[in-house]
Formats: structure tokens, C-alpha cells, sequence
């Protein structure tokens, strides 16, 4: 029934079955039970691991099992019923490019009543639009654009005062433009006796000698 417990639990449950005495088959199952987490200590990671532990010995006797359980005694609608699908979230948001949860923010700071709220809110908006418009466009924005498409969303009810700033994104150059060569360079050359950079990387910036 269960091929991750093998052939030989099977054989037990089947032999549980045929056990006449209560007390006795009790006892058989409590060990059959234990015999089950040994062989799959995984399952000790699982929450509540001995009820699943008795749950699949009910199946493995295909539900014919008569002794006491710790736990629900489970039946074969209730293990083998598929769950309820859930409805899969249906949002149409007006402005597609600042999605759906944006709209909600800027819904329930039009409801706000208290004037320091209502600009931290606008402030928190502009930051997210300017954020989402360099991420996308690699670029930066001006506040007056991030100002003009807020006001066309609010109907020119939310406005902001300042924004944090936001990083534009800036092709990274080559490390030579940076002096970074030079910098590399540095690490190979000291100063001599006589206080001039010698290069030490043929041998501590002295020339060999010819014979």
C-alpha cells in the first residue's frame, strides 16, 4: 500500500487483522507504530509526526483496523478528499505599470483626514513611483513628472513635498576609467634607497646584469 515501509509492515497490519484479542492487538500496533518511525525518521521533522505515523498504519490496513488511536480515526473520504480550489484573485488595476496594491495605498490616503498622515502617505507613493520608474527605465525621473502623474491619478487631491533619493542606475565603466589599473599598479612598486618608485616585480626593480 505504502512502498516506503516495505513489505514486512504490510505483512504485520495484515497480521494485526487477524489478531482476536483486543489488549493484544492493541499492544502489536503500538509497536508496529514505533517500527514505522524508525524506518522513516524523516517524518520526525514533520509536525505532529506520530499522527501521520498513525494515520498511514489505518491505510495500510485499508481502513479495516480496529484498535485505539491517539488521534481522530481518520476514514477513506477524509484522507483520500481533494481540497476546496481556491478562487484565484481577480484584480483589474487602473494603472498596470504601479499595480494593484498601489492603488489600495493611494485609496486609503485619500481617506485619511489627518493632514501629517496624508503627506506622509503622498511622500511614501512618490517614493515607490520614482523606485519602480528607475528600476524599470534605468534612469532617473524628475519629481515633476512623478508630480504630474500623481496628480492625474488623484485627481491633483495628493501631493508631495520632498521624496528620499533615489539612485539612478549608471552603467558601471571600465576599471581603467576609474584608475583602477593604476591602482593595481601601485601594490607592485616601493621606494628605493634613493626615494625614487622602483618596480619590483622583475626582481625588487633592480636590472640584472650581463656578463
Amino acid at each position: 500500500m505504502m512502498r516506503e515501509y516495505g513489505r514486512h509492515v504490510q505483512k504485520m497490519i495484515e497480521h494485526l487483522l487477524s489478531i482476536e484479542d483486543p489488549e493484544r492487538r492493541q499492544r502489536n500496533a503500538q509497536a508496529v507504530i514505533e517500527l514505522m518511525g524508525f524506518l522513516n525518521p524523516h517524518l520526525k521533522n514533520v509536525e505532529d509526526f506520530r499522527h501521520k505515523l498513525w494515520d498511514h498504519l489505518f491505510l495500510i490496513s485499508d481502513f479495516k483496523l480496529e484498535v485505539k488511536s491517539p488521534y481522530p480515526i481518520p476514514t477513506k473520504e477524509t484522507l483520500k478528499s481533494k481540497p476546496e480550489s481556491l478562487p484565484y484573485p481577480k484584480r483589474h488595476p487602473k494603472f498596470s505599470h504601479l499595480g494593484k496594491n498601489l492603488e489600495l495605498v493611494i485609496k486609503k490616503a485619500l481617506q485619511e483626514e489627518n493632514p501629517d498622515k496624508r503627506l506622509g502617505y503622498a511622500n511614501a507613493i512618490a517614493y515607490y513611483m520614482k523606485l519602480a520608474y528607475s528600476n524599470w527605465h534605468k534612469e532617473m525621473v524628475h519629481d515633476d513628472a512623478i508630480q504630474s502623474e500623481l496628480g492625474n491619478i488623484t485627481d491633483h487631491q495628493l501631493t508631495f513635498t520632498t521624496t528620499p533619493f533615489v539612485k539612478a542606475f549608471r552603467p558601471q565603466q571600465d576599471s581603467r576609467d576609474r584608475g583602477g589599473y593604476g591602482k593595481q599598479r601601485g601594490k607592485f612598486q616601493h621606494r628605493g634607497s634613493n626615494g625614487r618608485r622602483n618596480d619590483n616585480r622583475n626582481g625588487g626593480g633592480y636590472k640584472k646584469k650581463r656578463y
